[in-house]
């Protein structure tokens, strides 16, 4: 069986090798990149299951590759950022990332978090396409479609809509988005929520500008109306 291809961009020597050490006794095959332009090729023709990117990279930095892979590819993107950088990690969520790791971090925790970004991306085989209002989700594809336009989603915004149109009209707190979409709550995640469902909004308004199908409970979290 082929092992799950990773791809680390960054270009501090010893952090990426440290977390290539990590992942590769955890079963990974991972390749190092220090270069946002030689990342894009790269991404383009290997085609990784999942890349961990750092923003302040040589070449094409972090924000602008992030945009750029997100115009042809739905991987999985970990962003990897300086803790006081908020700025930077909120403009990566805009731009399609998944989710952030601040440094300084712990490998192992990296490692935890690829494991159940990937688990949430595989195929499961029960329940596999959800139909609600002027939505159709298949779960197996990871496509959307609404109003017979198909969205292009992150794989965090895909699991957020999949586990709200599963529960229409139920509100559901920041932290049960968290549980249930990540497999993992940390400090600072329900800010990361509030983020991917900016971006959700926006997408599904393009089909449907006359309805707002993600609503906000406010000081709570939010819920889905058809």
């Amino acid at each position: 069986m082929a092992k799950s291809h990773i791809l680390i961009v960054e270009d501090e020597p010893e952090i990426a090798e440290i977390l290539r050490d990590y992942l590769v006794k955890d079963g990974y095959y991972v390749s190092l990149l220090d270069n946002g332009d030689e990342a894009f090729s790269f991404i383009k023709k290997e085609k990784p299951v999942l890349i961990l990117l750092d923003l302040m990279i040589p070449g094409m930095n972090g924000k602008t590759l992030c945009r750029e892979i997100r115009k042809f590819s739905n991987v999985p993107i970990l962003m990897i950022t300086a803790k006081v950088n908020e700025i930077d990690r909120i403009v990566g969520l805009e731009l399609g990332a998944d989710d952030y790791i601040c440094k300084p971090f712990s490998p192992r925790e990296v490692v935890a978090r690829v494991k159940a970004v990937l688990r949430r991306v595989a195929p499961d085989r029960q329940d596999q396409v959800l139909t609600g209002g002027l939505f159709r989700l298949n779960r197996d594809t990871h496509q959307v479609f609404v109003n017979d336009h198909e969205l292009i989603l992150t794989p965090s915004e895909f699991e957020i809509l999949s586990v709200m149109l599963a529960n229409p009209s139920r509100v559901f707190s920041r932290n049960s988005l968290i549980e249930q979409v990540q497999g993992y709550s940390y400090e600072g995640y329900e800010r990361t929520i509030d983020f991917h469902i900016k971006n959700l909004r926006k997408k599904i308004y393009k089909y449907l500008p006359m309805k707002k199908i993600i609503q906000s409970a406010y000081g709570y979290g939010y819920k889905m109306v058809l």
